[in-house]
């Protein structure tokens, strides 16, 4: 069993920064990709950033590239989505999920396993 637990959420000023946190219970953390996604109102889940298990291949969605980082730290059962630069657009429920093949996939079926989500806030 597999479960994810984020953190860090919250209202920040646009041109901002925040850091997300995605603890996970897993044995076998560094053989899971971790994903992010995110979903607003009236729009469905979408695909932000993804790891590979080891952290050696990384994706990123082209509305955050150059403003996000994603990043793991397998000593810590940890993975981290910095958000830098953010835009009001970025308001969303902020979601991490864990793929057992390792391999950091882009689309919502992919994934296994799913946290409740942290919400963020962009102000104008």
């Amino acid at each position: 069993q597999v479960q994810l637990v984020e953190s860090g959420g919250g209202l920040v000023q646009a041109g901002g920064s925040l850091r997300l946190s995605c603890q996970v219970s897993a044995v076998t953390f560094t053989s899971l990709a971790i994903g992010w996604f995110r979903s607003s109102p009236g729009k469905e889940r979408e695909f932000v950033a993804a790891i590979s298990g080891r952290g050696g291949r990384i994706n990123y969605a082209d509305s955050v590239k150059g403003r996000f980082t994603v990043s793991r730290d397998n000593t810590e059962n940890t993975a981290y989505l910095q958000m830098d630069s953010v835009k009001p657009e970025d308001t969303a429920v902020y979601y991490c999920a864990a793929e057992i093949s390792g391999w950091p996939q882009t689309t919502v079926h992919e994934y296994d396993y799913w946290g409740r989500g942290t919400q963020v806030t962009v102000s104008s």
